[in-house]
């Protein structure tokens, strides 16, 4: 494909057979259209003849019934061609039995009859009015009523013929519908499939859900056509998996129940192993088309860096490193994620990493999302490495000037051998001189083209890091692309932390327990919801009007310190350093402490509003403290009336096991809550759920990867199918667009 079209707003294209066009996305302007092989956009035929033949990218404006009004409403739910059409499931499905005669009809039947109407009358005279009719086939007769249906006065008419399908009764020894479906028929009228049965599709104002179904089925009846088939019968018959185009029928109309199952499943494969395929070909254009310095770790290297730590390392560390340092003697990149729980000391093994990297005469970069985490970790960095020759440095946002002129410098020369920073890095007058690793934690608060950036310079080997333990249906997904290290045992010394949901009326005896840690010479976090309320009588408490109750009220004999995010980064960094060194007895706060805070003395965390936040968060937070021996207190201030809230409670005070919390919270939430799958550059699931098809995500991963080994490009016959619709998915991501 001609250069021209590799732009970076052009997120989908592919050659139109229909209009000999190369079809395209614009990212820019969230528009499709058509650009001729010269690189003009132009017009399509949209001739009678032209429209009646499909295409899946052709847009949905030129199907019949469509138009541009309905095009921009069709925009609003997410289709914009006829594949995005195909792909609007429904959300739930009728099954209306065929036609019956009358004389068939049994008491609590789900039927479908169709006869002439021979009477309607309206009794608005009732206390419950009701619109009475009667129709009759040759078989006999059958009263139909529906309640408070004075609307269908001008709908219904004697004479007309009616198909109704509904539930049948018995009243005063007479068959009986109440408030059946109908459809007034005419020649041209269908069954009751096309009316009574099918998908019920998620609607907007502009667009219901019959008129959806009504511009689907024009798409369905070309399903043969449109739908081309991945894998061949062997392969369907051994996974158990119905044909492409069965599939595409049946979800839309499915004849059965039995079917419509055969039909999920063989889309939510098909989804579930086009998102595996699309992470197997990433791994592998990495591993295959990607240089990066191979690095030894020599017994006299890892005694050196283990000098610098001052404990001996655990189990779960020395696997992770040994992992890390197999992955860093490659000449191809590495991409690894590290999972650990909150203080399992991840820390450790990435400076464990970045100084193997050093040892080789390498830069090594630490990515933080926040100053504060990035200040931690410099924090730490420093106290591992006083008195080494290793040189680092921390580079935020507030480092302006001449000073950050100078040692922009310096990175660039390699004269710095450790970069600690936020997303600062990513800034375009950054250079590094040789970057052979780079650390990102907390790395799913970074999108996919950040974390890029700070690669734009190299191939340098990659770690990135989690303290959100990630259940591993979304390891094999957000992060499929990465193989996986886990640190699951927190080192030893490490107290207790016992947590407790209080309730309003135990509020006063928690903060007399409170007190008496603060005497003891301990301290605490308050954490809350907001920095500032937002209403005057609004019951969510904020951190500024808390701070001054509990310094002037509730514990006026101590001192309580205010944090937040929109503080100057100079005073946060100020009350951060004395809140370490004991000067501060509380700290009141909001989530910017989530990551970042580690004070060994800090032994008490109440969490105000505690049913206002998310499974993951309440462990991240709570994780800031038990970093010490002594044994630590969760408060968990709540009041509320909703079961999930109180479930996400009740699990909390039940298990410090962040791995099962994780499961717990994807269950509650689902995936996309939790990570979003476009900040992984992955496509949207329309249909598969990773929690529910664990089992079909297992095979689909499987599959995707043993394809990727025995042909890398994709580029056997029988895979140009599978390669096409990877190309509709993932846009360039892949390399794989430049081939029709």
């Amino acid at each position: 494909m001609d250069s021209r079209f590799r732009g970076n707003d052009i997120k989908k294209r592919e050659y139109c057979n229909n209009y000999h066009l190369i079809f395209c996305y614009s990212k820019v302007t969230d528009l499709c259209y058509l650009m001729s092989m010269d690189g003009h956009k132009v017009t399509p035929d949209v001739s009678k003849e032209s429209r009646n033949r499909l295409d899946l990218l052709m847009p949905v404006q030129y199907l019949k019934g469509v138009g541009p009004a309905r095009a921009r409403a069709f925009a609003d739910l997410g289709v914009n061609t006829v594949a995005d059409l195909l792909e609007y499931y429904p959300r739930d499905w009728n099954f209306a039995p065929g036609p019956i005669k009358i004389d068939q009809m049994q008491p609590e039947q789900t039927v479908t009859i169709i006869g002439l109407l021979e009477s309607t009358d309206y009794q608005s005279y009732r206390r419950q009015p009701i619109f009475e009719a009667v129709i009759s086939d040759d078989t006999g007769v059958c009263r139909i009523i529906w309640f408070h249906g004075g609307y269908l006065r001008d709908q219904l008419k004697p004479g007309q013929v009616i198909m109704a399908s509904g539930k049948a009764g018995l009243y005063k020894h007479q068959l009986q519908m109440t408030n059946p479906k109908f459809l007034v028929l005419d020649e041209s009228s269908s069954g009751p499939d096309e009316y009574f049965s099918g998908g019920v599709y998620p609607a907007c104002s502009k667009l219901s859900s019959r008129q959806i179904k009504k511009i689907i089925g024009r798409v369905r009846d070309a399903v043969d056509e449109l739908v081309p088939e991945f894998y061949d019968k062997e392969f369907r018959a051994r996974a158990n998996l119905v044909g492409r185009k069965e599939a595409f029928a049946w979800i839309h109309l499915p004849p059965d129940e039995e079917k419509l199952a055969k039909a999920k499943r063989r889309l939510k494969y098909d989804e579930l192993f086009l998102m595996q395929l699309g992470l197997a070909l990433r791994r592998a254009s990495r591993k295959h088309y990607s240089a990066a310095v191979p690095m030894t770790c020599n017994d006299e290297i890892d005694s050196r860096i283990r000098k610098r730590f001052p404990f001996l390392l655990t189990e779960d560390q020395n696997g992770a490193i040994a992992e890390i340092a197999a992955d860093m003697a490659k000449p191809e990149p590495m991409n690894r994620l590290l999972q650990g729980d909150v203080g399992s000391g991840k820390t450790v093994v990435a400076l464990y990493a970045a100084l193997t990297a050093v040892a080789n005469k390498t830069q090594a970069a630490i990515m933080a999302p926040t100053e504060i985490l990035a200040a931690q970790h410099f924090l730490s960095i420093e106290r591992y490495l006083k008195n080494s020759k290793v040189r680092r440095i921390l580079i935020t946002g507030g480092l302006t000037g001449k000073k950050r002129t100078e040692l922009l410098e310096q990175i660039k020369q390699g004269a710095m051998d450790i970069v600690v920073g936020t997303v600062a890095l990513l800034q375009e007058d950054i250079e590094f001189q040789k970057l052979g690793l780079v650390v990102i934690d907390e790395q799913h608060k970074f999108g996919v083209e950040q974390r890029a950036q700070l690669r734009k310079q190299a191939t340098p080997h990659c770690l990135v890091m989690t303290a959100t333990p990630i259940p591993r249906t979304l390891a094999m997904t957000a992060f499929g692309d990465l193989d996986v290290s886990i640190i699951r045992h927190s080192p030893p010394g490490r107290g207790t932390v016992i947590t407790r949901w209080v309730e309003k009326h135990n509020r006063q005896k928690a903060f007399q327990f409170i007190r008496e840690r603060l005497k003891a010479k301990k301290q605490a976090y308050f954490v809350y919801p907001r920095i500032t309320a937002l209403e005057e009588n609004e019951d969510i408490k904020a951190a500024t009007d808390e701070w001054k109750n509990l310094s002037t009220k509730v514990f006026p004999e101590f001192s309580v310190e205010l944090l937040h995010g929109r503080m100057p980064s100079a005073k946060k960094q100020q009350i951060m350093g004395e809140f370490r060194k004991g000067k501060i007895d509380v700290l009141v706060s909001t989530v910017v402490i989530e990551v970042g805070m580690d004070v060994p003395n800090a032994t008490i965390m109440v969490i105000e509003g505690a049913d206002r936040f998310g499974l993951a968060q309440l462990h991240q937070l709570r994780g800031r403290i038990g970093r010490g021996e002594a044994k630590s207190y969760c408060f968990l201030f709540a009041e509320t009336d909703s079961e999930i809230a109180k479930g996400r409670l009740d699990i909390m005070t039940r298990s410090n096991d962040g791995f099962e919390i994780a499961e717990h919270d994807l269950r509650l939430r689902g995936p996309g809550e939790l990570f979003s799958t476009r900040q992984h550059g992955l496509p949207d699931l329309k249909i598969a759920n990773i929690v529910d098809d664990y089992e079909l995500l297992i095979m689909a991963r499987k599959n995707a990867f043993e394809l990727v080994r025995s042909d890398p490009m994709l580029n056997m016959p029988e895979h140009k199918n599978i390669r096409k619709a990877l190309v509709t998915k993932f846009g360039d991501s892949l390399g794989l667009a430049d081939v029709a």
